[in-house]
C-alpha cells in the first residue's frame, strides 16, 4: 500500500522525526535535496566517475554532501581520521574493495531512503510503530526493517544527519565524526578495532541486503497510577512483595553475548542510549555497540532515559565474535513471528560514582526500580500488578503464563565506570528479576 500524499504529511511520526533526518517532505512525498541527490549518483557510479578513491577525497566528498544539506563541513580532524583508517590502516585490497563495491553501494542504499522511510510509514500501524522521535515518558515501540536500518546507519556513516535541534530533544550523538576524528592521536588500539567492526557491518549489508526487522521499545514505570497497571514501586511496595526468589546461576568465564539459551541479555547503559559507543568509549555497552551495530540506530531518536525508564531492543542482528575484529561472524540465532533475531537486549543506566547513595533507600529503591523497569515486558503491565498486591490480599496467587518469562543475563551493572559495588548490584538485579518471573 501507497502512502497517500496527505496520509503521510499528517503523520504525526513522521513530524516527529522529520527535523531529525537528512530528507525533506515536498508534494506528499520523501525527497533528497537535489544537490544532495545529485552527489549521491555520482558516489553510486564509482570512483571512476566520482573520484573517491581514497580516505581523503572520501572526506572532501562527505563535506559537499553536507553542504548540500546545509550542514557545515567536515571538521579537520574527522577528515584526517577518515583518511588515517582507509588509506593507513586497512591493506590496499581492503581499500580497493570499500571504494571500488562498498561506497557505491551504500550510495545506492541512500538514494533509496526516501522509498524505504515511506514504505515503513505505509506500514506502521496507525503512527505506533513509525519512527518518531522518543522523548522521555513516551512508552512505545519503533518497528524498522533491517534495509531501513542499513540506510540510516549509512547517513550516519556519512554524517549527513541534523544535529542543532539533538541536545535540546536530549538525544544522544549519532553521526559518526567523532568516531573518526578519535583515531587521530590515540594510541589506543580499540578504537581502530571499534571502525573495523562497523566498516565489517557494512560490508556485509552491501553484500547481502539483511531482511528481517528490529524493534526498539522505550519501557516507562508510569510515577502516576494507571488502570490495571504497575506505578513506580516505593519501598513500601517491594517490602510487601511475596514473589520467591528465582533460581539464580553465577559463572566465572563468558559473555554475556555468548548465552546459548533465549534470554533477557543487559546492556550496562549509560542514561543516552550508547554512551560514548560513537566517541572514544571502550565499556561493556561500546563494545555490545560494534557487535551488533543496528543498535545504533536507536541513538537516532531514543532521548535520554529517566530513572523510570528502561529501552530493550529485540532483533539486532550481531556481525562480530568479538571487540577486537578478527572476521566474519554469522548470527544463527532463530527469528520470532516478526521477522526478529531472537536476541533481547535491555539498557539499563546505573547510578554513576554513588558512592553511600548504594546504602541508602533511596539509591537502592531507585536501582531496584531502574532494573524491574528492564526486566518486565511492558505489555504485561496488568499481570505484573497482581505481584504488588495489598499484603490483605495473600491468600491470592499471581498467575503469569510459564512461556513469557526467559530470564537475565547480566553480569556487573554498573560497577565498572560507574564505580558500583558488585554485591550489592547482583543482589538487586535478582530480586528484580525474581519480581517479573512467575511462581
Amino acid at each position: 500500500m501507497e502512502p497517500s500524499a496527505s496520509g503521510l504529511a499528517a503523520r504525526g511520526d513522521l513530524r516527529s522525526a522529520l527535523p531529525f533526518l537528512p530528507v525533506v517532505l515536498r508534494g506528499g512525498a520523501l525527497f533528497w535535496p537535489p544537490a544532495a541527490q545529485e552527489s549521491l549518483r555520482a558516489l553510486a557510479l564509482g570512483p571512476d566517475v566520482s573520484r573517491v578513491a581514497s580516505g581523503d577525497v572520501l572526506a572532501d566528498a562527505l563535506t559537499d554532501l553536507r553542504l548540500a544539506l546545509d550542514l557545515p563541513a567536515l571538521s579537520t580532524r574527522t577528515a584526517d581520521g577518515l583518511a588515517l583508517f582507509f588509506d593507513d590502516l586497512l591493506s590496499r585490497a581492503q581499500a580497493r574493495g570499500w571504494f571500488g563495491e562498498v561506497v557505491p553501494n551504500l550510495a545506492r542504499l541512500l538514494l533509496r531512503l526516501p522509498t524505504l522511510l515511506e514504505d515503513h510509514y505505509s506500514k506502521a500501524d496507525d503512527g505506533a510503530s513509525g519512527l518518531r522521535i522518543m522523548a522521555s515518558q513516551d512508552a512505545g515501540t519503533v518497528v524498522l526493517g533491517q534495509e531501513l536500518v542499513a540506510a540510516l546507519l549509512t547517513c550516519a556513516l556519512f554524517c549527513l544527519f541534523p544535529t542543532d535541534a539533538r541536545v535540546e530533544a536530549s538525544l544522544p550523538t549519532i553521526n559518526f565524526d567523532g568516531l573518526f576524528a578519535a583515531l587521530i592521536n590515540n594510541s589506543r588500539q580499540s578504537q581502530e578495532q571499534k571502525v573495523r567492526c562497523l566498516i565489517h557491518y557494512f560490508e556485509r549489508v552491501t553484500d547481502s541486503t539483511p531482511t528481517g526487522f528490529v524493534s526498539f521499545e522505550r519501557k516507562v514505570l508510569p510515577c502516576r497510577a494507571i488502570s490495571d497497571g504497575v506505578t513506580y514501586p516505593d519501598v513500601d511496595e517491594w517490602m510487601q512483595s511475596r514473589a520467591p526468589l528465582c533460581q539464580f546461576r553465577v559463572f566465572s568465564t563468558g559473555f554475556i553475548e555468548d548465552e546459548e539459551q533465549e534470554a533477557l541479555e543487559v546492556d550496562f547503559a549509560n542514561r543516552y542510549l550508547g554512551g560514548g559507543a560513537l566517541s572514544s568509549g571502550c565499556v561493556q555497552e561500546e563494545i555490545r555497540f560494534m557487535i551488533n551495530p543496528e543498535l545504533i540506530v536507536g541513538m537516532l531518536f531514543m532521548a535520554s532515559m529517566e530513572d523510570n525508564e528502561a529501552i530493550e531492543i529485540v532483533g539486532a542482528e550481531r556481525y562480530g565474535s568479538s571487540f577486537r575484529f578478527v572476521g566474519d561472524y554469522l548470527d544463527s540465532k532463530p527469528s520470532d513471528l516478526m521477522g526478529r533475531r531472537r536476541t533481547r537486549i535491555v539498557a539499563i543506566d546505573a547510578l554513576d560514582c554513588p558512592t553511600r547513595l548504594h546504602y541508602e533507600s533511596s539509591g537502592l529503591l531507585r536501582e531496584l526500580n531502574k532494573a524491574f523497569c528492564g526486566f518486565f515486558y511492558q505489555s504485561k503491565l496488568q499481570q505484573y500488578a497482581k505481584l504488588f498486591q495489598d499484603s490483605n490480599n495473600k491468600d491470592t496467587s499471581p498467575t503469569i503464563s510459564s512461556d513469557e518469562y526467559i530470564g537475565v543475563s547480566t553480569g556487573n551493572w554498573g560497577c565498572g565506570a560507574f564505580g558500583g559495588n558488585p554485591e550489592i548490584k547482583s543482589m538487586i538485579q535478582w530480586i528484580a528479576a525474581s519480581q517479573v518471573q512467575d511462581k
